[in-house]
């Protein structure tokens, strides 16, 4: 019953209730493959769930643009506008956060998956921001396809360099050692676009997030669930200081994050803002 839950709440992440599609689709068909996938005794991944699921699109930035990516370690929901994902999520196990591939041989690369104009590697040079991973690499030890992944450019945002090697990493840290403690979490990570008329990097007018999110969930030995936001800059920002309900990352990002769980499981986790749980 719980990795079927964890099932539903990994899927949950990416449909979107600011939005409307422009074609109408049943959101029954989301439900039934989502089904079919708790149902499945050879489904070992549970990201794989979402690959053929009847998705919602999100407004995020300028207009709605979103092209979902199934990578073996995450998933992200990229957006042409931006030339940034939209969010980025994966189940970390206990297991993922032990490995022996690392990251020294690994360079950025442009994701070929996606049209032109798209973020480059030279799109960050001398911009003064960080390629900052979403899926961080230090949670793809365990296979070398995941780790290479993680470096493509529909993984990363321009993030400000105290922010990628300080807090948001302190953070990141912290994860996997919750998911040593628990077991299992799931993560939806993403920026945030609140301004007018945003910074924009490189030859492709990369735009550069005022902020980034967090959302962190896990079923053991109950349903919790926390929230961060982090501004793009290079004020300190000590992660247990920017923890948040999950239903004001939800009000920031205009994502509804988890509203397949039942009503009150829902409820329950998306009100805490504390960390008095974890």
């Amino acid at each position: 019953m719980k990795r079927q839950l964890l099932l539903v709440v990994l899927a949950a992440t990416a449909l979107l209730s600011a939005c409307r599609r422009s074609t109408e689709q049943p959101i029954q068909t989301f439900r039934s493959q989502t089904q079919q996938s708790q149902n499945s005794q050879q489904s070992q991944n549970s990201q794989q769930s979402l690959s053929d699921a009847d998705l919602l699109k999100q407004r995020v930035g300028r207009g709605i643009s979103d092209k979902l990516l199934t990578r073996k370690g995450y998933i992200t929901s990229y957006n042409k506008s931006t030339r940034c994902p939209n969010w980025v999520a994966w189940t970390l196990t206990k297991e993922h956060t032990y490995g022996r591939i690392q990251r020294d041989e690994e360079r950025f690369e442009e994701d070929t998956d996606v049209s032109t104009p798209r973020a480059t590697f030279q799109d960050y040079y001398n911009s003064r921001y960080d390629r900052g991973h979403m899926c961080p690499a230090g949670d793809n030890k365990w296979d070398a396809e995941a780790m290479t992944q993680s470096f493509l450019m529909t993984n990363i945002c321009p993030q400000n360099h105290g922010l990628n090697k300080e807090d948001w990493n302190d953070l990141e840290m912290q994860c996997r050692t919750w998911a040593r403690r628990y077991g299992e979490l799931t993560i939806v990570c993403g920026p945030l676009f609140e301004e007018e008329s945003p910074r924009q990097i490189g030859r492709n007018r990369v735009t550069v997030p005022t902020g980034f999110f967090k959302v962190v969930c896990r079923l053991e030995p109950q349903p919790t669930a926390v929230g961060f936001i982090f501004t793009n800059d290079g004020h300190r920002q000590p992660w247990r200081k920017q923890a948040t309900s999950v239903d004001e990352v939800e009000r920031r990002s205009g994502i509804n994050f988890f509203h397949l769980l039942p009503d009150d499981v829902e409820d329950s986790i998306e009100a805490v803002s504390t960390l008095d749980e974890w």
